[in-house]
């Protein structure tokens, strides 16, 4: 699979027969089309907004989690790889907004087929965390007994390390795919907004695909959330702390409404293309948003860096009273120039 921003893995920015091998590169090199210009523009200022936000917030969580926390635990630990696949994916948006702009991909092959593995990298990579959080939550609340030796740093730690290894193990070969047809372009796109079409023949690979990386860690999510509403609801959990109640709980409605809006109109829309038939591959709004929807993850993600860290939560709050500090002062100085002027006038009253 490859993609990028239109829907995924694979999608064209031109409109090619399927018989793309009987037609000549000069009839093929048509103009690339990254569809209207509402969408290029839209898509442009999205992405700004998305990494301007998404940067100050992915740096400041790993300066917190990283950096700045004294006492770490398994949630920490998770955390930073969040962020960190956050900032990695985020750092492509750049490249994204160039290509909007200009309309053509200037970055060339490789760059193409990089920008492409890591946008599947990415959702794949943030679910599978998304349900080690999950069933670390299910550990501190149905399990705190044993949950004390599974949760800790190490285990924490090789967790997302086979987290890693095995994303990067089923998204790495796309990068080495000879099947691509921005080849014909010269890989002046590299949107792959119609390349679906040319993918179908691996439908095997991309399913299983979409199996262990969408459908199992949304199953394991799944199973640890109705056990542990469950255990509430029947009051097994009366020995734990309120805090660590009500702190779970918003992490898994926080994790909840993030997969349901970001993740999975992704990849429904991703199946559809999938099985389509008599498709040409065009243009498809509806894969254009359920994109934006899934880049604005990284975004939405200082919800649960919000929750999950006091720390955070004082960063974020130092900010603010910060600038509602510079304002009061503002406002003060400019009451004193003012009470200073009207003395001044007052006194040359006096004295006329």
């Amino acid at each position: 699979m490859q993609t990028d921003e239109g829907l995924f893995p694979f999608v064209h920015s031109m409109k090619l027969d399927v018989n793309v091998s009987n037609m000549s590169v000069e009839s093929a090199a048509v103009t690339p089309e990254q569809g209207p210009v509402e969408y290029r523009v839209s898509g442009l200022v999205f992405y700004s907004f998305v990494f301007i936000i998404g940067v100050i917030v992915n740096l400041t969580a790993i300066w917190v989690f990283a950096l700045t926390t004294k006492k770490r635990s398994s949630v920490t630990v998770y955390m930073i790889n969040v962020a960190v696949v956050d900032l990695t994916f985020i750092l492509l948006l750049p490249f994204r907004m160039v290509y909007h702009h200009l309309d053509y991909w200037p970055f060339g092959d490789i760059f193409c087929r990089i920008s492409a593995a890591l946008t599947i990298f990415y959702p794949c990579m943030a679910l599978w965390l998304f349900a080690l959080i999950s069933a670390d939550r299910y550990m501190a609340i149905v399990q705190p007994k044993h949950g004390k030796e599974l949760r800790n740093v190490p285990k924490a730690v090789v967790a997302s390390l086979g987290v890693w290894i095995m994303t990067l193990g089923s998204t790495v070969p796309l990068i080495f795919s000879q099947a691509d047809p921005d080849r014909i372009s010269n890989f002046t796109t590299c949107i792959k907004m119609q390349d679906i079409i040319y993918m179908r023949h691996d439908n095997l690979v991309n399913f299983v695909r979409l199996i262990f990386f969408f459908l199992l860690p949304i199953c394991i999510m799944i199973g640890c959330y109705i056990i542990i509403v469950d255990n509430l609801i029947h009051g097994r959990t009366s020995k734990l702390k309120p805090k660590v109640k009500e702190k779970s709980i918003r992490i898994i409605i926080t994790l909840i409404v993030q997969v349901l809006v970001c993740f999975v109109p992704f990849h429904v829309c991703l199946v559809t293309r999938l099985l389509g038939t008599g498709e040409d591959g065009g243009f498809s709004t509806g894969a254009v948003f359920t994109t934006f929807l899934m880049n604005l993850s990284t975004v939405l993600d200082i919800i649960l860096y919000y929750i999950v860290s006091k720390q955070f939560q004082d960063r974020v709050i130092s900010v603010i009273l910060y600038r509602n500090y510079l304002r009061s002062v503002r406002r003060k100085s400019r009451h004193t120039n003012t009470g200073s002027v009207r003395s001044m006038s007052n006194l040359t009253s006096a004295m006329i």
